[in-house]
């Protein structure tokens, strides 16, 4: 971090410059926490944009954020004046920034267009904002014209010109038809950059009167369009072709400004026929490479981030099959003003010098000023240790208090720039910013780097030491770095360790530490390597990696560059991939990758996929034995295994067994040591000291092990002490006086060597005195006599050989033997809680009379007798029940107790030995509860109304009987109970008789004791008046007869005289093997008789009457009877054979006849039509009777047509109205006139009867005609 500062003695003689300028880095806010209270003047954070262009639809924001210590206030200055924020009520300034809101709601955006400027300020200084102009986005409508259709010749070039109204910002341009869809573009039409739509030529097909052109203002998202242009090519004389010319820009050359850093868009458009291609070229050099792009069918040339080096001229060439023209554009890049070295923020001490540099570039070159506070440093108060030159200002000899911001201006016709920088004088002693303790980890022979950011004013020193050496570090291979930072440009293993870096300065020391880790890189060690390998077989890719202990590696395996397929063939293990039963997709290139936190090492390999030869039928055995067992790297508690895999049969080796014999121990004993994948080949062993060792390996696939390999060469392995000590080691005292202790002995392999003992070390805890020892051989316990009962000792046990001791080993606690209790509980209290519970409490024994592992006490207790039975009373002797209670309680409960009782308990303590003596007896006694149940309920001489019950008290009365409880219900036929009747029995009652009982009924008894705690449990019973078992004497069914009713049915009819109410009849089809049928019939004594219906005709059923008890068990049974249907008759008769049928035939035949010799008699006449006989048939009632002389009409003439029917009204208009009546002419003919046959009789006569009738009511003059009566009929 460099910083430009100007050194100066005393004497005034220049000891230095340093070069460079301030970052960033040494701004007092780098760390709130670490640089709070040190002041800072003005920083701008944050504003809005020089052109600012607003929304009119949305309020205005304009930014103007700083920080400074203390915080800034902020005022604005609009068009060069003091803006009174306070006295527009529309605006609003955020609290602690300088941010403006104004509220546009209901006023003219224009109202606040204008140029704003903020101002930020504290005790230290003042900074300015960028000169802001605010300017209301503006999308005018399009100025109303009329366009007329423009005719032009086939062939010939055309524009047809946009001209959109001027936006702010300008508008988008593009051509769009009626139906909102763009315009087809190619390189004969298209879209200029002043959005005018240009034609190459014109072909017919370009007539069209839907040319519009579309302007789209981004600010507000509005849309306008022009009217639309129409366009009419005429094709009255061929298109004769040309050569190019240019449309845009006109002439041979053009000249076009562009600023640098801008955008260069050149245009050139040509028209021709055919249609020219366009191309360009520079003509002093090569078109600027990644900044040059194409576009409009090549029209146009787009060059971004414009440099000077873009200046020169650039030749278009239109060209076609009958030429070329070329058109020359000379290009000039001027400049805003720029950055070369902006001024930066200076923090300085008292005394020292300081310089600001505004350095800028622009074309023309820019006008510097310099402001200080915001007022032009020739306005500002003289300062002779101020210089002013040209874009430095130098500031020698600061003094505290002058601190100040600096704003720097520079300016061109094209734009401005203005910065702000603080002078901040600043006496601070030095600071270090970096966290302490920071641990860096590098790979060994990579750049170590070693932050140490401080802070200070003046600048602190930095140097550096390392771990506890006192000479400072410098020269190869450290290199400090001016921000602090020690460089190691090779990181080395010892190179790690501790650094301690101190800043100082001439106002105090500031030290931090860090720490460097070396670790050593990481390094792929068996790389995979090329595989060729069979369809459905596996591959295996192996990648050892070596990578530093102390990082946790990451193995990735890629395939193609790709993650591995999500297949779970693939299988991933700490050192290889193994992909099963692999197919043609599977081949690629696979690639391990192994990362850690700092570095990482791949490899790859390639997988080729062939066809498997076709073999003969495969068999599967076991695997062959490996073979060449060879141990190598050879340590004192490790060897490396290996061997050759045998011949894996046609079954793939999932597995190495790898066995040991110990010929110093066990000989010709083979153990397991481990078990390795069945696709490697070497195995690291761990192993035990002083051990004989022979290695085998047998392999293992699907089928079963191998034999086992041949055995290697012996490895012995050097004695040494034991690794460990001997494990369960235990403490357990078996008499009162002693103590063993005894472990789990080591085995060969674990001793380590020759003469394995073991020391036993112990003493008593809590009494200050030495560990006693004792070692001893060939055994798993020691016995300690002579100790006290039962008190707490520490115990060890250690391994011990002629090698050594084992670790120092962990003690455990043990405790010499127990004795029984001494002593037994006192004041002894019982609470009883319920008639079978009660509550016993007890003092607890003194500790020291327990001798040994207090497990709790034990509760003796017995039932003497039951209270009713009196003091002198022998009871039946019960046995007695224990509870035990652990843990040193002081009581417990008694469940189970009998109500109404005596009981005795004692209680004894418990310990591991045994029981200790038991108390005193104590005696308690349960109050009364209810009684159990009458021990039987028995029903005695069964009566026709009447019954005695019999019964036997409760075998356990819990208390004194007051009586017994019986209640009764009957039971009917449906086994519905009835009213409950109850009665009241005193206690030295054994039976009752029962009276009054309804004849051959069910009752149900409900019966039980009492004592003054209540009634106790009820047993029932059942019984009927006349028992079930007596039968009566002779049948109950007498007369039993059927008879067959009809087709489909039967009647039963029989005499009943039994008891039993449910009285079914039976029926199944004869020989069927399905269930019986039954219907429920009345049951009342006497002849009764039953219709049984729906059976089958022509069947034969087996039919019985059955009686049956409440239990649905069939009591007495008629003989069943055979019942047999008659089959239903036929029906069908021959009619013809009926004299009904000939009689009524013969009738119609002769009818037909008659009417026949009728209507051959009519036909005769000659088409007379008796009217009068058509009305008489008729009888309409409103019909007028007609006044002639013989009633009829007598022959039909055309005299008479004109004539209405008598009876019928004649309207005044002299026009025939139907009357209602069916007897009209105009009935039977159509419009009036009648149709008739070659006779003149009339056709059709009853045909208009139907269409009268349905057109009822009608009121035309016009009759229907036969025909649509039909139709209206159908």
């Amino acid at each position: 971090m460099d910083r430009k500062r100007i050194w100066v003695l005393s004497n005034g003689a220049l000891l230095a410059i340093f070069l460079g300028h301030m970052t960033a880095g040494l701004e007092v806010p780098l760390d709130p926490k670490v640089l709070e209270g040190l002041p800072q003047p003005p920083t701008i954070t944050h504003q809005s944009p020089k052109d600012f262009i607003i929304d009119p639809r949305e309020n205005i924001v304009i930014h103007c954020e700083a920080k400074g210590k203390p915080h800034p206030s902020f005022s604005w200055t609009r068009n060069g004046t003091h803006f009174d924020v306070e006295k527009d009520p529309k605006v609003l300034m955020k609290p602690s920034s300088g941010t403006l809101v104004i509220d546009i709601n209901g006023e003219k955006a224009e109202a606040y267009e204008g140029v704003y400027q903020c101002t930020a300020r504290n005790e230290h200084g003042t900074a300015l904002s960028n000169n802001i102009v605010i300017r209301q986005s503006r999308s005018p409508l399009w100025s109303k014209e009329r366009n007329e259709p423009i005719l032009v010749q086939v062939g010939v070039s055309l524009v047809l010109q946009c001209r959109p109204p001027a936006g702010l910002p300008p508008p988008i341009i593009f051509w769009m038809d009626n139906n909102f869809q763009r315009l087809t573009q190619d390189t004969r039409v298209s879209q200029a950059l002043n959005g005018d739509l240009y034609f190459s030529n014109v072909l017919v097909d370009d007539t069209r009167n839907d040319y519009i052109c579309y302007a789209r203002f981004p600010h507000t998202q509005t849309i306008q369009q022009k009217q639309p242009i129409t366009v009419k090519v005429l094709d009255s004389s061929p298109a004769e072709e040309r050569r190019p010319s240019f449309m845009a820009p006109l002439g041979q050359s053009s000249t076009q400004m562009v600023l640098r850093g801008g955008v260069l868009e050149l245009e050139c458009i040509a028209e021709g026929l055919p249609t020219p291609d366009i191309s360009w070229r520079k003509e002093s050099g090569d078109l600027p490479s990644g900044r040059t792009s194409f576009h409009n069918f090549q029209k146009t040339l787009k060059i971004v981030d414009v440099t000077e080096a873009d200046a020169g001229d650039y030749r278009c060439t239109a060209k076609n099959s009958l030429g070329a023209g070329h058109h020359i554009i000379k290009v000039n890049v001027k400049a805003a003003p720029y950055w070369i070295s902006a001024p930066r923020n200076l923090i300085l001490a008292p005394k020292e010098t300081g310089i600001l540099t505004c350095r800028v570039g622009g074309d023309p070159k820019p006008t510097i000023t310099w402001s200080v506070n915001g007022v032009a440093i020739e306005n500002s108060p003289k300062d002779v240790n101020r210089k002013v030159e040209d874009d430095t200002v130098i500031l020698n000899d600061v003094q505290t208090g002058s601190s100040a911001v600096y704003q720097c201006n520079a300016s061109n016709e094209f734009g401005y720039l203005l910065a702000n920088a603080f002078v901040n004088v600043l006496a601070e002693p030095p600071r270090i910013l970096t966290p302490p303790n920071n641990v860096y980890q590098v790979i060994t022979n990579r750049p170590a780097l070693l932050d140490c950011a401080s802070f200070g004013s003046p600048i602190p020193s930095i140097t550096w030491f390392k771990d506890s050496q006192t000479s400072i570090l410098s020269g190869d291979p450290y290199v400090i770095h001016g921000n602090g930072t020690l460089e190691i440009h090779v990181a080395q293993l010892l190179n790690s360790g501790k650094y301690t870096c101190i800043a100082s300065n001439n106002l105090g020391t500031k030290e931090n530490h860090v720490y460097l880790e070396v670790k050593e890189p990481t390094r792929i060690l068996a790389q995979p390597e090329y595989k060729v390998v069979q369809r459905n077989r596996n591959a295996v890719f192996e990648c050892k990696v070596k990578h530093d202990p102390t990082l946790i590696p990451i193995m990735t395996w890629l395939k193609d560059s790709g993650e591995l397929p999500d297949d779970e063939r693939f299988v991933v293990e700490t050192d290889s991939l193994t992909i099963r039963d692999v197919t043609e997709e599977d081949e690629g290139t696979y690639t391990c990758v192994m990362n850690t936190t700092l570095d990482q090492d791949s490899a790859s390999a390639m997988l080729t996929v062939v066809e498997a030869t076709p073999t003969p039928a495969i068999v599967y055995e076991q695997p062959d034995p490996p073979t060449d067992l060879e141990l190598t790297d050879q340590r004192e508690r490790s060897v490396q295994l290996t061997w050759t895999p045998g011949d894996e049969n046609n079954s793939p080796t999932e597995k190495f067994l790898i066995q040991y014999e110990d010929l110093l121990h066990q000989p010709g004993v083979w153990h397991n040591l481990t078990k390795v994948d069945g696709t490697k080949t070497t195995a690291h062993l761990d192993l035990s000291p002083y051990v004989y060792y022979s290695f085998r390996v047998l392999a293992l696939n699907r089928v079963g092990y191998s034999q086992p390999s041949k055995a290697s060469r012996q490895y012995r392995t050097n004695p040494a002490a034991p690794d460990e000590n001997p494990t369960d080691v235990q403490g357990v005292g078996t008499e009162h006086d002693n103590l063993i202790i005894s472990w789990k002995e080591l085995t060969g392999l674990q001793s380590n060597g020759p003469g394995l003992q073991y020391r036993v070390n112990w003493r008593q805890k809590g009494v200050e005195e030495e560990w006693s020892s004792e070692t001893v051989a060939n055994t798993s316990k020691y016995v300690l006599s002579g100790t006290p009962t039962f008190v707490p000792y520490e115990i060890k046990v250690q391994a011990v050989n002629d090698y050594g001791s084992g670790p120092e080993p962990v003690p455990v606690e043990g405790f010499s033997g127990e004795d029984l209790p001494m002593s037994a509980p006192e004041s002894i209290q019982v609470l009883v809680q319920n008639v079978t519970l009660a509550e016993v409490h007890w003092e607890p024994v003194p500790s020291s009379t327990v001798r040994g592992r207090l497990q709790g006490y034990k509760v003796r207790y017995w039932r003497e007798r039951g209270l009713h039975q009196g003091a002198g009373a022998e009871g039946r002797q019960e046995e007695a029940q224990a509870l035990s209670f652990s843990g040193n309680r002081t009581q417990g409960r008694l469940p189970g107790l009998q109500p109404y009782s005596l009981y005795t308990l004692n209680i004894r303590v418990v310990n591991g030995k045994g029981e200790g003596p038991p108390s005193a007896n104590h005696n308690f006694e349960t109050p009364e509860g209810v009684p159990g149940p009458p021990s039987f309920l028995r029903v005695k001489d069964p009566n026709i109304d009447s019954l005695t019950l019999e019964w036997g008290p409760p075998q356990e009365n819990n208390g004194r009987l007051t009586g017994y409880t019986l209640r009764y219900q009957l039971v009917n036929n449906s086994n519905d109970l009835g009213p409950v009747e109850e009665m009241t029995l005193p206690a030295n009652e054994t039976t009752v008789t029962l009276g009054n009982l309804k004849y051959s009924t069910r009752y149900k008894f409900y019966f039980n004791a009492n004592t003054i705690k209540g009634p106790g449990p009820a047993i029932t019973q059942e019984a009927v008046t006349v028992m079930d078992e007596v039968r009566p004497i002779g049948p109950v069914f007498t007369n039993v007869n059927s008879s067959v009713v009809g087709e489909e049915g039967a009647v039963i009819s029989w005499e009943y005289s039994g008891p039993d109410k449910n009285v079914y009849v039976e029926y199944i089809v004869e020989n069927s093997k399905e269930e019986w049928k039954k219907e429920f019939v009345n049951g009342s004594n006497g002849s009764q008789t039953y219709l049984i219906k729906g059976l089958k005709p022509g069947t034969s059923y087996r039919v019985r009457v059955v009686a049956k008890d409440h239990s649905e068990m069939t009591i007495h049974s008629t003989e069943e009877l055979l019942i047999t249907l008659p089959a239903m008759p036929n029906k069908q008769v021959d009619l013809a054979t009926q004299g009904w049928f000939i009689g009524l035939m013969c009738a119609i035949a002769l009818l037909i006849l008659v009417l026949l010799i009728v209507c051959f008699i009519k036909r005769n006449k000659g088409g007379k039509y008796p009217v009068k006989e058509k009305e008489d048939a008729h009888q309409d009632p409103e019909i007028q009777p007609m006044k002639e002389d013989d009633g009829t009409f007598g022959e039909y003439s055309d005299t008479e047509d004109h004539k209405p029917l008598k009876g019928s009204r004649t309207p005044s208009n002299g026009t025939v109205k139907r009357d209602d009546s069916d007897d009209s002419l105009v009935d039977y003919g159509e419009g009036g006139d009648g149709q008739f046959n070659e006779d003149g009789s009339f056709i059709g006569q009853y045909s208009g009867k139907k269409e009268k009738d349905t057109h009822e009511g009608n009121e035309s003059s016009e009759a229907p005609s036969p025909v649509n009566a039909m139709n209206s009929f159908v």
